[in-house]
Order: structure tokens, then sequence, then C-alpha cells
């Protein structure tokens, strides 16, 4: 229980990291941070996959093209909420991307007939109330105002980041009852860097010219917020239920609002104390009854 609560924290810090790094890359088109940080994590563990002698020929067609379909998915939960972040506040499209909660705990109980226990649904409500408050605390609501059609656009985006992280998370969940650690992530890292490179010269991007610090903050993006942070999560869905690894990961805002006050100076307010706690109330509920088996 605590090793893998321990293993889950750690790659939630990780991944408190992606927003301060991505807001360094000012000079780097939003798909093409996405397409860095998945094809340079891809290739470290194609380079493991191999050291350690592992083959692709023992895996199943049913995990298989699952795992290609996780990495698809993913790719479109970074296409999406990169592009919000273009268009609406950074604190609406986050309370959007990260209401991924509910849709975990809906779509669990339709595609995977899990039964939700009284813990993970206060956990559910709670978290989205915090995270809500955290938004409302940095005036983020504003950009849901239909006289601002490019915010409302990036508001939507964002909400589909959110149901696309849902069905990452779930999909994830049922692969890992078969396949290992690194087989999984390899699988859905590849296909999910394949399917953004593909995307990413269909928009015409360009791969070079763009800042050294940029090429720095991918690569610990492609380290940190991926290898680490991503791979802790979706160990922990073999052993944490889905709807628990959902809720955790709404301690990334939390991370990211500590990052942010030390390296951006933001001002932590009442409301981002109030979501904060909030949303640490609600991991703590959830945890209670958020273990497999």
């Amino acid at each position: 229980m605590l090793k893998n609560i321990a293993i889950f924290t750690v790659g939630i810090i990780s991944l408190a990291m992606a927003s301060i790094l991505v807001k360094f890359c000012t000079d780097v088109p939003s798909a093409m941070i996405a397409v860095y940080r998945l094809t340079l994590s891809s290739i470290f563990l194609i380079i493991l996959y191999k050291i350690r002698g592992y083959t692709f020929t023992n895996i199943g067609k049913k995990e298989f093209y699952l795992s290609i379909l996780s990495g698809f998915i993913l790719a479109l939960h970074f296409v999406s909420w990169f592009a919000s972040l273009k268009l609406t506040s950074v604190a609406s499209s986050v309370v959007l991307v990260t209401t991924n909660p509910l849709f975990v705990g809906v779509f669990s109980v339709i595609f995977l007939k899990e039964k939700l226990q009284k813990e993970i649904i206060i956990g559910i409500i709670l978290s989205i109330i915090g995270s809500t408050i955290l938004a409302v605390g940095d005036s983020g609501l504003k950009g849901l105002s239909i006289q601002d059609t490019n915010a409302l656009y990036g508001d939507l985006l964002a909400l589909f980041g959110a149901i696309c992280a849902s069905c990452y998370l779930l999909v994830g969940s049922k692969v890992r009852e078969k396949l290992d650690i690194v087989t999984y992530v390899t699988l859905a890292y590849t296909a999910s860097a394949v399917f953004l490179i593909i995307y990413a010269l269909l928009l015409g991007l360009s791969f070079t010219g763009y800042k050294v610090g940029s090429y720095v903050s991918m690569l610990m993006l492609a380290i940190f917020p991926q290898l680490i942070g991503h791979t802790a999560v979706n160990w922990s869905l073999k052993h944490l239920k889905p709807s628990m690894v959902a809720i955790g990961i709404l301690g990334e805002p939390i991370g990211a609002t500590i990052l942010a006050y030390f390296i951006f100076n933001e001002t932590i307010d009442l409301y981002k104390t109030l979501g904060i706690c909030l949303i640490f109330i609600s991991i703590i509920i959830a945890s209670r009854k958020g273990v497999k088996g």
C-alpha cells in the first residue's frame, strides 16, 4: 500500500513540472512541444527495451492494439490541451482538463462495470470543487464567456483533453492487467510519438530552429513529466483503481502552483489555498478505497 502510494506520489510531483517547462518554450508551437516530449521519451524506452532483451513477439493482439489505441488517445490529449492553452487562460484550461475524475468515474461504471465506493464518489466531488475554486481564484472562469469565441473554443478543447485523459487511464488500466509496465509504455509512448509526428508534418511545422533553452526544457519534459511522471501513473494503474489515479493526478496543479510561486513569483491567495486543501482532502479520502484487490 505505502509503496504504491509513494511511487504514485513521485509521479505526480514529476507531472507538476510540465506546465513550468512548457512555459519556458515560448518560441515552440504547442504541437511540436508534444512531439519532442513523446519522441525523446520513446527513444529512451526503445533503447532500454532492447538492452533488457525484451521482444514484442509474446504480446497478445488485443493488448498490442489497445496499447496503440492508448498512444493515439494520449496524442489527442496533448494536442487538444496544449492548443487550449493558446486560446484560453491557463486557469480555465487546467480546471477543465482536470475534470477527468468525473469522466473516469462515469466511464468506469459504464465500461468497466466498476462499482464506485462512497469514498471515491466523495473524492470525485471534492476534487472537482477544489479545481474549480483554484480557477475562480485566478479569474479563470471568465474564459467561459460566450462573448469570447476563442476562449470558448479553448475551453472546449481542454474539456476534450479531459475526456481523452480519462479514456487513456481506463485503456491503460485494462492493458496493465496483462502487460508489464516497460512493454506497455514503450508501445503507447512510441505510438503517440508517431501520431504526433504525422500531425506536425501535416501542419507543416518546423522541427528545428528553436532556442537552446527550449530544447533543454523539452528534454526535461521527456525525462520528468513523461518518463517518470506518466510511467509512474501507468505503473499505478495495476495497483490502484482508475478513479483513485484520476483524483490523485489533481495533485499536479498543486505542485505547479507551488513551483510557479517560487519561479514566477505567482501568489497563492485564499481561493488557491482553499482549492489546494480540498484537493488534498479528496486524495486522502479516495486513497482509503483506491487500492485494487
